[in-house]
């Protein structure tokens, strides 16, 4: 599969590639004479979609922003279609940013306080963007398919699906104005982010991105921070609060965000743990578990009941 994806990748761009490797089933890492990228081949989203976030991307690119920029194709296109295992596809190439991904220990104070410095950057651009181009084909977060909780997590999960469905409903009555909802990111944990030796983070994988409230974009990497880089020692409250001033405290130095909008921080970060424990029931196949899923989704789904019952 790796053979043809170089040659038909070798055709369609002015790279010279010698090797590609699988990262996902979507995401091909190509090693060429003229450097590293990546080769992006989904129809996850529409060519209209695609084209409308590449645009969104090599924006935020070209105004300085940690992101990879898209290669155009030999016939001057961002976007290409192919046949692949007998299929038509969209194909995108970007070229690889500088850094690495970090280890649970390496993410300190300083790196989270710039992650939330860069995320500002983000927002702020983003309403220059949208100020300049409309946004007619990415959806609203609500309309993604990975929101309709109540589809996914079963009926018999009442107490979670009351709990899923009193958020949605709290989100949807907030009201939404240009200083607090446009497009984003959607999926800023801390894989996302690549960091280099002086502390420059690059932001990748912009497939899901989406319109939502500025806020989400916060809060899924402070919920993935406390997931993935609290190895016990301390109290994890107190972790979480140390995490949210650091990543906030320089996010409003690029970004200005209502005040009321981060005292309802928790409610979007509980979005993001039903959003995660909805989409194990989505995606996962309840045949056929591993003793390892079973053990998250069983983590998970305490945790919410927990919590619920502490109010």
């Amino acid at each position: 599969m790796e053979q043809k994806i170089l040659e038909m990748l070798n055709e369609i761009y002015p790279v010279e590639i010698t090797k590609v490797e699988a990262v996902t089933n979507e995401m091909f890492r190509c090693i060429a004479k003229q450097g590293v990228y990546f080769a992006r081949i989904t129809n996850y989203k529409s060519y209209d979609e695609q084209l409308e976030e590449i645009t969104y991307t090599n924006y935020l690119y070209k105004e300085g922003l940690g992101v990879s920029p898209t290669m155009v194709s030999n016939k001057g296109n961002q976007i290409e279609k192919i046949t692949f295992n007998n299929k038509e596809v969209l194909t995108v190439l970007y070229a690889a940013v500088k850094g690495k991904h970090l280890s649970r220990n390496e993410w300190n104070a300083d790196v989270l306080k710039e992650l939330g410095k860069q995320i500002g950057k983000l927002h702020r651009l983003t309403k220059k963007f949208e100020g300049i181009h409309s946004v007619r084909y990415i959806n609203d977060w609500y309309q993604n398919e990975e929101y309709d909780f109540l589809k996914y997590i079963p009926e018999d999960e009442t107490m979670i699906r009351d709990v899923a469905q009193e958020i949605i409903t709290k989100i949807n009555n907030i009201p939404k104005d240009k200083s607090n909802y446009g497009l984003l990111h959607g999926d800023l944990w801390l894989e996302n982010v690549l960091v280099d030796d002086d502390l420059k983070l690059s932001m990748v994988d912009f497939q899901d991105c989406e319109k939502n409230f500025y806020i989400f974009d916060l809060a899924v990497p402070i919920y993935s921070a406390i997931e993935f880089s609290f190895v016990g020692g301390g109290n994890i409250i107190e972790y979480e609060r140390d995490i949210t001033k650091a990543i906030i405290e320089r996010y409003q130095e690029e970004n200005n965000l209502p005040k009321e909008m981060l005292e309802i921080l928790p409610l979007f970060i509980q979005l993001k743990e039903v959003f995660e424990y909805s989409l194990m029931h989505m995606y996962w196949n309840k045949e056929k578990l591993t003793e390892e899923q079973i053990r998250i989704m069983n983590h998970f789904r305490r945790r919410i009941e927990e919590n619920v019952s502490k109010k």
